[in-house]
């Protein structure tokens, strides 16, 4: 198998794409695309993506991958094991409900802050081809809902080793890619969040979290 990651390794999203292959065991690949030099606004890597994101992944048949979710989706039937998507009906629903209420909850509102307030962001508030204008009151509500979702995480994982299911799981990566980019906007938990930097403590300690 021969697949091309398109990635650029101080980013979050694509370390979430590094860490779920890195799981699987699925050698790639990988060439970097500069975010900090506009590299994903160039003619060549618009061939790759329009969208002007990362990460991409190039399959063997020439289909490119743009999502997270489409590359653990693809991953998933390529490399079956572990199951990072659910083993049951009921563990699937779980695992795609938890990731996408991490990404609203706690992604979105960290993106909020970092574009909404960064002076190197400027003009870019959102990511792609278009410059859009920062918005300060996305930020401050931003960080209003952060403080909210670590406390959703905290009571999830009471008494829980992982997020969804009983195993890791794609919601486990989002997450710990998630608090670990809330960093980037000064917002870490609180030490009363005892259930939740036990979990990432653990997580983190996974060799696929070094990927």
């Amino acid at each position: 198998m021969s697949v091309t990651l398109y990635d650029f390794t101080a980013a979050p999203s694509p370390r979430r794409a590094r860490i779920l292959l890195a799981e699987k065991g699925i050698a790639h690949e990988t060439v970097q695309v500069d975010l900090a030099k506009a590299e994903q606004l160039g003619e060549a890597y618009r061939k790759i993506n329009p969208a002007c994101t990362v990460p991409a992944l190039k399959l063997e048949d020439g289909t490119i991958l743009t999502e997270n979710i489409g590359i653990a989706a693809w991953a998933e039937e390529v490399a079956p094991e572990p199951r990072l998507l659910g083993a049951t009906p009921a563990e699937k629903g779980l695992v795609f409900s938890w990731n996408a209420r991490i990404e609203f909850e706690g992604f979105m509102p960290i993106a909020e802050v970092l574009r909404n307030t960064s002076k190197g962001m400027a003009g870019r508030a959102l990511p792609g081809p278009i410059d859009l204008p920062q918005i300060p009151e996305l930020a401050a509500r931003g960080s209003q809902r952060l403080t909210r979702f670590f406390d959703v995480l905290n009571e999830r994982l009471q008494g829980r080793d992982y997020i969804a299911v009983d195993s890791f799981s794609l919601a486990d990566i989002t997450a710990l890619v998630c608090i670990d980019f809330a960093k980037w906007v000064k917002h870490e938990p609180k030490p009363e969040h005892t259930d939740l930097l036990r979990w990432h403590a653990a997580v983190s300690a996974r060799p696929g979290a070094k990927a």
